[in-house]
């Protein structure tokens, strides 16, 4: 694929599904979807203390959703509720074109050739939403 949208990075972080599954055990759990396009995330936390544990993920969706899941359980462990919004800022900033993204989340940076895609920034931030519900819930 020659689509910088697709690059091999982006297919390389999908393709890890980093915290793919239901966690046995958990806290508090929420689901996301993206009516426009059809993608559907749902979010199993850990979490102690107001902070993430660990997050498993069950996503059906595109590789943009599959991508930001996967890079958002590699790093959620330690995550409060302040952290996951500002990281939620930070994403939507990116692909406004506005910032960055802080460490350790700079592996989203993979997905900013879908900043000229409006209609694809739910898709990436979907996994952030389904987290931000699942600690308001838990």
């Amino acid at each position: 694929m020659s689509d910088p949208l697709y690059g091999k990075p982006l297919l390389r972080l999908a393709a890890d599904a980093v915290g793919a599954g239901r966690l046995a055990e958990f806290n508090a759990e929420a689901t996301a979807y993206n009516p426009a396009c059809g993608d559907r995330i749902s979010v199993t936390l850990g979490s102690e203390a107001g902070k993430i544990t660990a997050l498993g993920h069950e996503t059906h969706a595109c590789v943009l959703t599959q991508a930001s899941a996967s890079i958002l359980a590699a790093n959620a462990p330690g995550l409060d509720e302040v952290r996951l919004r500002t990281l939620r800022e930070e994403v939507a900033g990116m692909l406004r074109g506005d910032s960055g993204v802080t460490p350790p989340f700079e592996n989203y940076e993979v997905l900013k050739p879908a900043a000229m895609y409006r209609n694809r920034h739910i898709c990436i931030l979907l996994p952030i939403d389904a987290a931000l519900k699942a600690l308001e819930q838990g």
